[in-house]
């Protein structure tokens, strides 16, 4: 599978321009939302080969994005990687019941972000 489109996910505004700085930077196209509902549609809509999600946001929580998104047939071979504070054993296991392919606690470096694409190429 070939990585081209990418789904940034996150209702910071910060965390989403410095995740979209760093893989724009890598030489990906970037597709960002704000919410787990923005997430959903623009996965149906736009296609993207991979999607790192937050997990704290309103509305609709990362999670419930992803088991949205992987439990549609349009979207379920989209790989999620949750990008998120929450780090603990647990917070791993849970990501991963979900669907979630990786978990990323922050802070993390560009390299960290850039390595989990390249495990998808």
């Amino acid at each position: 599978m070939s990585i081209e489109r990418i789904l940034v996910v996150d209702d910071s505004k910060v965390d989403l321009m410095n995740l979209q700085n760093i893989i724009t930077d890598a030489g990906y196209t970037v597709i960002t939302a704000g919410s787990g509902v923005e997430a959903i549609s623009k996965a149906k809509s736009e296609k993207p080969d991979l999607i790192f999600m937050d997990v704290v946001m309103q509305q609709m929580d990362g999670y419930q994005a992803c088991r949205e998104i992987i439990h549609d047939n349009s979207t379920k071979d989209i790989a999620i990687i949750f990008v998120t504070s929450k780090g603990q054993k647990a917070d791993r296991l849970w990501a991963e019941m979900q669907g979630g392919k990786a978990l990323i606690q922050k802070p993390y470096t560009p390299e960290q972000i850039i390595e989990q694409i390249n495990k998808f190429k």
